[in-house]
């Protein structure tokens, strides 16, 4: 069994979430996909994190909210509609959204996290639809019911260890699992997310519960690479390197993986393989 997780770039649009879906339906063992908010659709663009978080400091400051609630519904709707999804995919959307602004309590914290969690929860209702409708069996995963229990430090929040026993039972489900990242819930049924870039983490929790034989994690590069190959063109590719390395790059700001998501991996002594949704055939790091 593999776990796969594709960031932000995998999942910017309808273009790229078809190419998801390829590379989980050309492998029988990618059970369980974890999915990323969406992210740039070009260099100018801004990910839908961002406008959530935008449209959240609106709410929290009073603002008429309206414009930036639009802006990310949008982003959702040009999905749905490029994917030939039904129309009240987006309406649902939106009504989740207002829903979270409605609910918004006085934790500053935790609606912020309510609100940027919304990111990747929609957009995996999004993508199991979209799987379904290309025929093939699979089925959205709340994180919170399935056990990814986290601390209660909102925006900073860490795995609760009896997650791992909970989400195992994922292993056995006969779907193809699509399984939000960034995000579970406390003890007490709050959303709370781990940092910036959790998606990653996320998927290294899973890999680790399910006794996965690989984690393989999709973004937009071939591999790591030595050095950043958008300054140094012909950079050199790392075709195999340790846990410790891998983690040393993360510290030093390569963007490539998070480094809090090696730590399940390296206590379950998972492999991780880092890989290119556009490129799947290249082997990767």
């Amino acid at each position: 069994m593999k776990v796969v997780k594709f960031g932000g770039s995998s999942v910017a649009n309808a273009e790229q979430i078809s190419k998801v879906i390829d590379v989980v339906a050309a492998d029988a063992d990618r059970r369980i996909v974890v999915v990323s908010a969406p992210g740039k659709r070009h260099g100018d663009d801004t990910k839908v994190t961002d406008l959530l978080i935008g449209l959240a400091n609106v709410v929290l400051e009073d603002g008429d909210y309206e414009a930036a609630l639009q802006a990310v519904v949008a982003r959702y709707a040009e999905i749905q509609q490029e994917l030939g999804l039904p129309a009240d995919i987006a309406v649902a959307i939106e009504a989740d959204l207002r829903g979270r602004i409605e609910d918004r309590g006085t934790h500053i914290l935790h609606f912020m996290d309510t609100m940027k969690a919304s990111g990747e929860d929609n957009n995996a209702k999004i993508i199991a639809e979209a799987f379904c409708k290309q025929g093939h069996a699979a089925r959205y995963v709340n994180p919170g019911e399935a056990g990814m229990l986290l601390s209660d430090e909102f925006g900073n929040a860490e795995v609760l260890p009896e997650s791992f026993e909970k989400l195992a039972a994922l292993k056995d489900a006969s779907e193809i699992i699509i399984f939000p990242g960034f995000f579970g819930s406390t003890k007490a049924g709050e959303v709370a997310t781990f940092p910036r870039g959790g998606s990653d983490i996320t998927g290294a929790i899973l890999a680790a519960a399910v006794k996965a034989d690989v984690y393989e994690n999709f973004t937009d590069v071939d591999s790591v690479y030595a050095m950043d190959p958008r300054i140094v063109p012909d950079a050199p590719a790392i075709e195999l390197m340790t846990y410790r390395e891998m983690r040393e790059l993360a510290y030093a700001g390569f963007g490539v993986f998070h480094d809090e998501a090696i730590i399940p991996a390296v206590h379950a002594e998972i492999p991780i393989c880092i890989k290119n949704t556009n490129r799947p055939e290249a082997p990767g790091t």
